[in-house]
């Protein structure tokens, strides 16, 4: 039976992350960082294929996942959040399929810039994506400490109010306008998502009675999507957000930060270890790396 590229199917997002797991851990080995994903219930699959169906596909082989994508579109943003291909069937054209579908959804969406964010050593990827038009633009930097190390160092940065993100209308369009002065596109669809994650906290950052921003906190203590309208807002939004996630029970505080930011020379100044350089392909230049830090390479 030939090799088939086609839409995905919901019973079938579980056997997918199986793949996807199975792919960055053949890669991260490779590269001497070691095994570094775990298969995990697809939630957010799950939620983009009922979203859009559109952005979700399956390279299937004689009854076998041989691969899968997953994109989604918010505004004028088309993002590729997943392509991956089973270990050993790289080079047999896969990937391209792959790729060449899920522009497909850029296009019907009337997208007008295209990105993603993959490992800054999959240097094969990377050619793929430059042949599809997207350069590398932002470097992104996996940090890490232990929750106990860097709840003392962090208590003191927690300079800004925090109080909750509820679903509200009031909030959904303060989170609208907080996120377009930091990406130029409103994630309202993924708000409503990370708002009912269990284990997921959303606060506002605040300053003088003004929110100037937002960030999510996990139970596990991993920080992210955090934004701020203004550059000048990252170091105390930043700070305040460690804070909380090192107040709370996970054994680590994670945090996805660009290049750009000047969160990662915070993050560096607590002791926390850089440990998975990642990188953003874009169309054109987009958005302000320096007021965003994502959430993880599928998200944005």
């Amino acid at each position: 039976m030939p090799l088939a590229i086609r839409p995905a199917r919901a019973d079938e997002l579980a056997g997918a992350q199986e793949l996807v797991a199975r792919s960055i851990n053949e890669l991260t080995v490779r590269h001497g960082f070691g095994p570094i994903a775990s298969s995990r219930t697809p939630h957010f699959q799950a939620f983009s294929l009922r979203d859009d169906p559109r952005g979700v596909w399956i390279a299937e082989d004689d009854g076998e996942i041989a691969g899968f994508a997953l994109s989604w579109v918010c505004d004028h943003l088309w993002f590729l959040a997943e392509l991956f291909v089973a270990p050993g069937r790289q080079g047999q054209g896969i990937g391209n399929a792959l790729i060449e579908r899920t522009l497909q959804h850029a296009n019907e969406a009337a997208a007008t810039e295209k990105s993603l964010i993959t490992f800054a050593f999959n240097v094969v990827s990377q050619g793929l994506y430059v042949r599809h038009g997207m350069l590398p633009r932002v470097p992104i930097h996996l940090c890490s400490a232990g929750r106990e190390s860097l709840a003392g160092r962090a208590r003191g940065l927690a300079a800004l109010r925090t109080t909750p993100v509820r679903a509200t209308d009031a909030d959904l369009q303060a989170l609208r306008r907080i996120d377009m002065a930091a990406m130029g596109v409103s994630r309202e669809k993924h708000h409503r998502y990370l708002l009912e994650a269990p284990g997921m906290e959303g606060v506002f950052l605040g300053d003088a009675g003004e929110r100037v921003g937002y960030a999510y906190i996990a139970s596990a203590g991993h920080v992210g999507p955090l934004a701020v309208v203004r550059a000048e807002a990252m170091p105390a939004a930043f700070g305040t957000a460690l804070a909380v996630a090192a107040a709370g029970e996970g054994k680590q505080v994670s945090v996805f930060v660009p290049g750009p930011s000047d969160a990662l020379s915070i993050a560096a100044g607590l002791g926390m270890q850089f440990t998975l350089p990642m990188v953003l392909m874009s169309q054109n230049d987009f958005g302000n790396w320096t007021c965003y830090l994502p959430r993880n390479p599928g998200f944005m």
